[in-house]
């Protein structure tokens, strides 16, 4: 009997030393799960979508292939909101190789209803990407053209919400809020925002000493022209004009050719002269890309070659 009462007082005790250790266990648990942060809430999908590529939210994963376009997940305002980096870090610019050429065909001042769209299909029947500089009174006026560009896998860069001189250079802040309205209706329409800018008349000195760094530390990244079919001087300029500009422009002392032209009203040749331009860029040995922040600037020269290492005395 004895020994039965001893049996029976350590069968007690060790039940409730595990109902302790049990809840000790427990209350340790939950004392640990409150201790761990709460886990990041999933940013937007980024990397390589539908054939565009959209940059990581702290711009890591830029690619290099300077035939792929780059867009945001984020605007400026999204970025600054979340303590985000706002300026893309330097990616080496594409060079191509020794002996090889690369256009970018670029299309200013869209989009527009009639001209785009005829640009779209010549470029698509041609397999060439392109560039289209928008501006954000044209992506409210025209968004199924807007969308329409960006389905077909061409870039789409900045050029301010209304194009008026008077209001963009007095200020550079003035420039950025024209920017960061025109980003907010094109996220609006295609999902991104673009980070590639092309400055309204072009960037002059007081541009490149004043705006670029201001505007590029806020992640844009602006490119002029060092090639053209002319149609910027003035509306209805001649067919035999655009092409002879063009063959004048390109060849084997322009390497990486940016070229400008316009999608908008009063530019219908361009659209029309656009097949033969095509021709004689790819006559002249061009393959083509679109504007990233891989493209090297206008004047931007290839960077020399590494010299030789000498061999050391023995």
């Amino acid at each position: 009997m004895k020994k039965l009462l001893i049996l029976l007082t350590i069968m007690v005790m060790t039940i409730l030393t595990g109902c302790g250790n049990q809840e000790n266990a427990e209350t340790a648990s939950s004392e640990t799960a409150a201790e761990q942060p709460a886990p990041e809430p999933a940013g937007p999908p980024t990397g390589m979508i539908n054939g565009h590529f959209v940059a990581d939210k702290d711009y890591s994963n830029l690619p290099t292939d300077p035939t792929i376009a780059v867009y945001d997940a984020y605007t400026l305002e999204e970025r600054l909101a979340a303590g985000l980096p706002t300026q893309a870090p330097e990616v080496p610019h594409y060079f191509p190789p020794e002996g090889e050429k690369i256009a970018y065909l670029t299309f200013d001042d869209g989009p527009e209803g009639v001209i785009t769209p005829k640009i779209l299909d010549i470029l698509k029947e041609n397999g060439i990407k392109a560039t289209f500089y928008v501006t954000g009174q044209s992506c409210e006026a025209h968004p199924e053209v807007l969308k329409r560009i960006f389905e077909e896998g061409h870039a789409i860069g900045h050029h301010s919400y209304n194009h008026q001189y008077k209001e963009l250079y007095p200020d550079e802040n003035n420039f950025l809020a024209q920017l960061v309205q025109t980003e907010a209706i094109i996220k609006n329409i295609i999902g991104v925002r673009p980070i590639m800018l092309r400055a309204p008349g072009g960037a002059d000195n007081d541009f490149n000493k004043r705006y670029r760094p201001f505007l590029l530390s806020k992640g844009y990244i602006e490119h002029d022209w060092n090639s053209a079919n002319n149609d910027a001087v003035r509306q209805n300029v001649p067919a035999s004009e655009l092409i002879s500009t063009i063959k004048r422009t390109t060849g084997d002392f322009n390497p990486s050719a940016i070229i400008l032209m316009h999608c908008c009203g009063g530019h219908m040749a361009t659209a029309d002269t656009l097949q033969q331009c095509i021709d004689i860029i790819k006559g002249k040995g061009y393959t083509f890309g679109v504007m990233s922040p891989m493209t090297p600037q206008p004047r931007e020269e290839r960077p020399a070659p590494p010299a030789p290492e000498t061999p050391q005395a023995k």
